[in-house]
C-alpha cells in the first residue's frame, strides 16, 4: 500500500511558497526546513528525513496542479534564471544563460516542469496531478 502525500497547489504562488508547502507537508516533524533548492527537493524525495523514510512506495497527489503550473511557469522561471545571472552570482552563468535562452525560444523547461522531471526520477513515487 502506498503512502499518500498531498500537495496543496493553491498555496503555490511562486518558488518560495512552493518550498513553504513542501516544508509544511514533508518536514512537519523536523526541527529544520529545506531552503529554496531543487537539489534539496530531490534529496528530500530520496527519503531518510521528513515523512519519506526511504524507498517506500509513495503516491504524491498534487491538488490544484494547474494553479501551481501557472505560478511556476514561464515568468517565474525567467526571473529565477535572471537571478542566477546577476553579476555577483556564484552560479554557472553559462549554463543558466543557455537555460534562459531555451525558455525564451520555447524549448526550455519551466520551474514546474523541472519539479515534475525530478519527481519522475524517483521510481517509488507515483505522481497524480489533479
Amino acid at each position: 500500500m502506498k503512502k499518500e502525500i498531498f500537495i496543496n497547489g493553491s498555496s503555490v504562488k511562486d518558488i518560495a511558497t512552493f518550498y513553504e508547502e513542501i516544508n509544511r507537508i514533508f518536514m512537519s516533524k523536523e526541527d529544520w526546513t529545506l531552503g529554496c533548492s531543487l537539489d534539496a527537493f530531490n534529496d528530500l524525495l530520496y527519503g531518510g528525513f521528513g515523512i519519506i523514510k526511504g524507498k517506500e512506495p509513495i503516491k504524491l497527489v498534487w491538488l490544484d496542479s494547474n494553479q501551481s503550473r501557472e505560478a511556476l511557469g514561464y515568468q517565474t522561471t525567467k526571473l529565477y534564471y535572471e537571478e542566477k545571472l546577476k553579476p555577483n552570482s556564484r552560479f554557472n552563468k553559462e549554463m543558466f544563460q543557455e537555460k534562459l535562452a531555451a525558455l525564451e525560444n520555447g524549448t526550455g523547461e519551466t520551474y514546474f516542469d523541472i519539479i515534475l522531471s525530478i519527481i519522475s526520477e524517483h521510481e517509488n513515487i507515483e505522481l497524480d496531478l489533479k
